[in-house]
């Protein structure tokens, strides 16, 4: 699946052991249609399912990440319609967190609304220095409920509630301070950046990352006693595995680890 147009905003790409989705509607700042958001489910899942491929980046063209829903597809619509597209929105979320592959946003330009929405979402994100990120639905009367979902669970509560009620934009800087990205470089050297941080995550055994990807989703929403007997579990099984076993091993022989990925 090399630079396969699935849908006339979202292409995707294989790059050596790196799966790329990219938003190309930079005209209209990559606005999340109801048809472009399953066009990056589909692909998601298409990279879930190719064992060579073992991170994720989402990126996109143009002076925006995203600027939010295509509003157009929420005007003069029934509420079923409007069921339908925010239903879509959480497909595509939940499966941001659902595959294997840890996900990386690649942030040029803006991220708004959805957009900012699916920044939280994303394992990791990273952006340049010019980034902006904001949820300002309350300013058309929108709220931005689906949203608030992802930026609560990144940033906490109070901050979260300030870009909620203000929809005023934070900078890359401030986004990072709070916990929205995981990095912030030059805008410049934002995609070699975001490369090298895959590559070095693609280095690892694939079996241990996606364990400890489905781990931290398990863990994160538990209360303290109940996460650590699931995790001491996980960890008990994990450390059965062949990758595991191979790993401490090289570790203890001082030699560099063969990956299997089992």
């Amino acid at each position: 699946m090399n630079d396969q147009a699935l849908h006339e905003a979202v292409s995707t790409e294989i790059a050596g052991p790196l799966g790329v989705i990219t938003l190309g509607d930079a005209r209209r700042r990559n606005p999340l249609s109801t048809s472009t958001m399953r066009a990056i489910t589909g692909a998601l899942r298409k990279f879930d399912d190719d064992p060579h491929v073992r991170v994720i980046v989402i990126r996109a063209l143009g002076p925006a990440f995203s600027a939010g829903h295509d509003l157009g597809e929420l005007v003069d619509r029934t509420l079923d319609d409007e069921r339908a597209v925010f239903a879509t929105c959480t497909e595509l979320m939940r499966t941001v967190h659902e595959v294997r592959q840890p996900v990386i946003a690649e942030v040029a330009g803006m991220a708004f609304a959805a957009g900012c929405q699916l920044v939280a979402t994303c394992d990791l994100a990273v952006a340049g220095r010019s980034a902006k990120f904001s949820t300002p639905g309350v300013r058309i009367g929108l709220f931005c409920s689906t949203p608030m979902v992802a930026l609560t669970r990144a940033v906490g509560r109070k901050r979260a509630m300030h870009m909620l009620l203000t929809g005023e934009a934070i900078d890359a800087e401030t986004a990072a301070d709070w916990g929205l990205l995981s990095g912030v470089v030059d805008d410049e050297a934002l995609e070699g950046a975001v490369r090298e941080l895959a590559l070095h995550i693609a280095g690892s055994s694939a079996r241990t990352v996606s364990i400890g990807k489905q781990a931290f989703y398990k863990q994160i929403e538990r209360d303290e006693a109940s996460a650590y007997v699931e995790m001491s579990e996980t960890m008990a099984t994990n450390a059965m595995t062949c990758d595991a076993q191979e790993g401490m091993s090289a570790f203890l022989q001082k030699r560099k680890p063969v990956w299997t990925d089992s």
